[in-house]
């Protein structure tokens, strides 16, 4: 092996464990683990069971949160992902399916729950507002009838709301949750309006019914991302492989959680409650220096609470896509356990990947059981599904 790879296998051990032992210090993780940080640890066995095909020892009844569908409609807001024709494949065929692959790789991989919604970008990418709340409507009729009504007790939906307008939005969100059983809202990002050159943020005041309408049925939002509008990539020109997933997601889906703190969103409702994927969107380990600028440049902005403070009372955070250790320590650390939850990104990540990684985890048997499941079942309120 190449001195370079030991090398950064090294380094990367060495984080690993420096991660685990600040848990250490704030009690989020045992000390039996903190030898082992390393090193996958062995699950104990009433959390356990063995892979048919792999043999590995894997936690079971997980529940994954940020996972995905596309209906006919929506086909067309699908992102170009730059990917290989068999990845491409393996995406198209887990975005429509349900039986076939969907819930054969769920059983594989210790999942007894998706939390579906309509991939990105969605009806946030269509610029007409009347064909946006009719795309809407349709994907939630056959997202309940295609998953929810077949499969009860391994789907619950996130409804799609057209945000070009608000009221609308609203009450599709209202007639999701309280006909359709609807466990909360998705959103792909800003919003085009009338051109793709338009983009609306929900910082903007006249959301403010929509948000007031969240706040009332007392479910979380989850703002997914998408990519920057096209005029405003320069800083991408050249490199295709920085925008989407790799980079531009995270930099569009930070800056409009932001925009919602810093607009005093939660100051105005103080319930709320929203999801981030990604394990933060890079946020987290930014936000003392955020807080550390604001108090020297607020421009004129009054808010009651640190900006971190808005992270931490109305934000959860999800593991999907982002299957890194340290990474993942450190939300815990700054977040706390029970911000933290499961998720793949199916089918644009893999289960085995996400379901391997987080299994292994060096936490702490009662994080895994809240980050991987109990976290979930108490924020989506997934009534019949034991602790």
């Amino acid at each position: 092996m190449p001195d370079g790879a030991v090398s950064g296998r090294d380094s990367r051990r060495r984080s690993i464990v420096a991660s685990a032992a600040g848990l250490l210090g704030a009690g989020l993780l045992p000390e039996s683990e903190l030898a082992h940080a390393a090193s996958p640890p062995v699950l104990s066995a009433p959390t356990v069971a063995p892979d048919p095909q792999s043999g590995r020892k894997a936690m079971i009844g997980k529940i994954a949160i940020e996972e995905h569908f596309v209906t006919a409609d929506a086909k067309a807001y699908l992102p170009a992902l730059g990917v290989t024709t068999e990845v491409q494949r393996h995406i198209d065929d887990g975005l429509t399916d349900v039986e076939r692959y969907r819930l054969p790789e769920m059983d594989r991989n210790g999942v007894q729950m998706q939390v579906v919604s309509l991939t990105a970008d969605g009806v946030q990418l269509e610029p007409d507002r009347s064909k946006a709340i009719d795309v809407a409507k349709r994907a939630n009729d056959e997202l309940a009838e295609k998953f929810l009504k077949r499969h009860p007790s391994r789907f619950a939906c996130l409804a799609a709301v057209a945000l070009q307008d608000p009221k609308a939005a609203a009450d599709e969100l209202e007639r999701a949750v309280r006909q359709l059983g609807f466990k909360g809202v998705l959103a792909n990002g800003f919003s085009n309006l009338g051109d793709l050159n338009t983009a609306e943020y929900y910082d903007d005041p006249k959301f403010l019914p929509f948000w007031e309408r969240v706040a009332a049925l007392d479910v979380p939002f989850y703002l997914h991302p998408r990519g920057p509008l096209d005029s405003q990539r320069a800083i991408y020109a050249g490199h295709p492989e920085l925008l989407g997933p790799a980079w531009a997601f995270g930099v569009e889906t930070g800056t409009h959680a932001l925009r919602l703190i810093t607009s005093g969103l939660f100051d105005r409702f103080p319930s709320l409650r929203l999801v981030i994927g990604h394990l933060g969107e890079g946020l987290v380990p930014m936000m003392w220096r955020a807080q550390n600028r604001f108090d020297y440049a607020p421009f004129g902005k009054v808010l009651k609470k640190p900006l971190a403070q808005y992270l931490k009372d109305h934000f959860y955070i999800s593991t999907s896509g982002n299957f890194h250790t340290p990474t993942l320590l450190n939300v815990i650390a700054e977040m706390g356990v029970d911000r933290v939850l499961f998720a793949v990104d199916y089918p644009y990540e893999r289960s085995d990947q996400a379901a391997s990684w987080f299994d292994n985890c060096p936490i702490g048997e009662e994080a895994r059981q809240k980050i991987g499941r109990l976290n979930a079942i108490t924020l989506f309120k997934l009534q019949g599904l034991a602790p």
